[in-house]
């Protein structure tokens, strides 16, 4: 079975939205588009670039899949622009009838299903870039085999997030000159949780959980 690797850009406080430009997506009244722009170096693009040339499909949310449409192939001369406009490429899309950038396939109906069998097949990894509500899909059916998360020292305190319960086991990790870390993850299961608290908690702390449940209830 081939892997499906999630590569994406997200803030410290979890947001994914328009990474590379305000007129990405400005829904809600965005207004930080752009906010990974500032913080690109050399190094993050040597990883980027080798991440990108390893043989791979492409699998796109439908926003990514009209960012990148109506941008790469109209980029001449460009190493990063001749893959993507070369590769496979399938597009998740409930409103879609069909998608025109070259090489691309739409997928319909039950996309879990779809998803699975693609990875089923032989063939190369498969990415997904950007495609914030695709990721949520995949991570709910535990599709995802690598995560590629590119964290940026910035907070915006509004735009897309959201996520599923999940533990994730850290297997790389690199840092530009500009403070992003790049670190590579592997899926460690279900989320597991405990306790410091003391087996006998005091009548400080039992007071403390029950005013808690009494503003819960009010």
């Amino acid at each position: 079975m081939r892997q499906l690797i999630v590569s994406t850009f997200i803030t410290l406080d979890g947001v994914m939205q328009a990474p590379g430009g305000p007129e990405e997506d400005p829904t809600g009244g965005f207004t930080y588009g752009g906010w990974s722009f500032n913080y690109w170096d050399d190094m993050m693009g040597q990883v980027m670039g080798e991440f990108m040339a390893k043989p791979s499909e492409l699998l796109l949310g439908r926003k990514t899949y009209e960012i990148f449409a109506a941008h790469w192939p109209y980029i001449k001369d460009d190493p990063v622009a001749d893959k993507l406009n070369s590769v496979k490429k399938y597009v998740v899309s409930r409103t879609f009838d069909e998608v025109i950038w070259n090489n691309s396939t739409l997928i319909t109906g039950n996309v879990v299903h779809a998803i699975r069998n693609l990875k089923e097949q032989k063939g190369p990894e498969i990415q997904v870039h950007g495609s914030g509500n695709l990721i949520q899909t995949l991570l709910k059916h535990d599709l995802i085999d690598e995560f590629r998360l590119w964290i940026f020292p910035v907070t915006i305190g509004k735009g897309k997030r959201g996520t599923q319960p999940a533990s994730l086991k850290l297997i790389d990790i690199k840092t530009s000159t500009t403070g992003v870390i790049i670190a590579t993850y592997e899926p460690a299961g279900e989320i597991k949780t405990g306790s410091f608290s003391l087996d006998n908690p005091s009548e400080v702390e039992l007071e403390r959980r029950k005013r808690l449940a009494d503003e819960g209830n009010a």
